[in-house]
């Protein structure tokens, strides 16, 4: 790409043109005066050739190869067009080119909801169930600590990193953090007192003690901040976190150093923002940890794994995704998915019903030590809220068996772990909560094949399905848990 030009007139027609030839779509004529600028630093093709190819855009300048389209005033697409924008250097350009060209209106246009997130995922050939996305975004919203859990290679990391490049304006919004099997205190967190030296103190070269102090500056207030920890269960989580998990609930601060005579740039205290989001991803195998009560009751925990159907798709198209696609394209969104996690959500109509069907639960996890505190009852209740306005706000509202659904193998299956004597039974009652009659369970765990979208006899699929491979491997084994290799 050499140059950039701008329209300085409608289309007309030129007069050596003969208007009778011309057809209907071009009845007005095709010439456009522009006003042309030569680029001092080209670009070449392919560096956004191939980015723009992977969109499939129909009618686009670049064909599949990533190479030009012989064409003439293509329509750019708010992605493409983000795409081209994202290789120039703005400054050296015309302030009228500069501001056409990044005007909001036009490249941020198609995104009018969450609902957006998932259209780009599709775009850049990342495909998770529309509901994993759905719970993920409202899980954050309702409680800014959200665990991914399930098959390796099921694209964990992808979907929690694809989502802060969405959202965010910059780099400076997020850090992706591998977390290390030797991170066996606070200070892989927090850093640590230079005890060789007064008054310094030594930050972690991971950049979160940054990203905290970055998100509790007042005018990044509207906007959100993540931190993915990757590998989150390579080393006790409870030695690492100890400090953000307690703050996390009391809303107290982290002190770091003495307040006396410091002259570098971390406070003494540190406030855990409200616009900080924190993602871990899990992993489950003989290098791994599991978590403590303490941790799943702080989290809602999501598991993803992999259906006959998602890996049939993926082999016919396996693209490797490209992420930089995704850069600022949702970060209209940002000031309201801050609003929406701030706000107390109370409005609910189904909060008495929800009321009856935790207490069933509630007193069957009571039998093994699973049952929960007034926190999670609380959390539920928020989480249920905002899923339902936000599937509302998508054209897609949730009734109240899928919410709950969703609610009961998020924050209350987590903690389900024992041996077959202490779960067996156990496992067979919440399964029967999970049907319309009890009296079904027999008959459907005898059948082949199990019609997970058969609602008329099952009111919770997701629940259930897990419930019944949590008691198939108790059975085999002796032993199960919630989260599983």
């Amino acid at each position: 790409m050499e140059a950039v030009s701008i329209a300085q007139s409608d289309a007309y027609v030129d007069r050596y043109v003969n208007r009778e030839n011309l057809n209907e779509k071009h009845k007005d004529g095709w010439k456009v005066d522009i006003e042309t600028y030569v680029l001092k630093k080209k670009i070449p093709i392919n560096k956004i050739g191939n980015k723009i190819s992977l969109l499939n855009e129909k009618y686009s300048p670049v064909n599949r190869n990533g190479g030009p389209n012989q064409g003439y005033l293509y329509n750019l697409t708010p992605r493409v067009l983000s795409i081209i924008t994202s290789e120039l250097d703005l400054e050296e350009l015309p302030n009228q080119l500069k501001e056409t060209l990044t005007k909001s209106e036009i490249i941020e246009k198609e995104v009018k909801s969450m609902n957006g997130f998932n259209s780009a995922l599709t775009d850049v050939h990342l495909n998770f169930l529309e509901t994993h996305i759905q719970r993920f975004i409202a899980a954050l919203i309702s409680k800014p600590f959200v665990i991914l859990t399930g098959l390796s290679g099921s694209g964990k990391t992808k979907l929690a990193q694809a989502f802060a490049y969405w959202i965010t304006e910059n780099e400076k919004q997020y850090s992706i953090i591998p977390v290390g099997a030797d991170w066996t205190n606070r200070e892989p967190i927090l850093g640590f007192v230079n005890a060789l030296e007064y008054g310094k103190y030594i930050k972690p070269e991971n950049n979160i003690v940054d990203l905290i102090i970055e998100a509790g500056k007042e005018e990044n207030s509207d906007k959100p901040f993540f931190l993915i920890l990757d590998e989150m269960n390579l080393s006790h989580v409870e030695r690492y976190f100890a400090d953000i998990l307690s703050v996390m609930e009391s809303g107290e601060k982290i002190n770091l150093h003495p307040d006396v005579d410091w002259n570098d740039d971390v406070p003494a205290e540190l406030v855990l923002p409200l616009n900080l989001f924190i993602i871990g991803t899990v992993n489950i195998d003989e290098t791994t940890y599991m978590f403590s009560p303490k941790v799943l009751d702080r989290a809602h925990v999501i598991e993803f794994r992999v259906s006959d159907d998602e890996m049939e798709n993926f082999l016919k198209e396996p693209f490797k995704p490209d992420l930089e696609l995704l850069r600022g394209l949702g970060k209209n969104m940002a000031a309201d998915f801050i609003l929406k996690s701030q706000t107390e959500i109370s409005d609910f109509d189904d909060f008495s019903s929800i009321e009856s069907i935790l207490l069933d639960f509630f007193k069957e996890l009571k039998k093994i030590g699973a049952e929960f505190g007034y926190r999670t009852a609380s959390e539920i209740y928020r989480f249920s809220g905002i899923l339902k306005i936000l599937t509302k706000e998508n054209g897609n509202e949730w009734g109240l068996d899928d919410i709950v659904d969703a609610a009961v193998i998020q924050k209350l299956l987590p903690k389900v772990h024992g041996s077959r004597s202490k779960l067996e039974p156990v496992l067979k009652t919440l399964a029967e909560l999970c049907l319309s009659n009890k009296d079904d369970f027999d008959a459907i765990v005898k059948s082949k094949g199990i019609d997970y979208k058969d609602r008329t006899k099952i009111k919770y699929p997701l629940s259930l399905e897990k419930i019944l491979r949590m008691r198939t491997r108790v059975i085999q084994d002796g032993f199960t848990s919630f989260t599983e290799a």
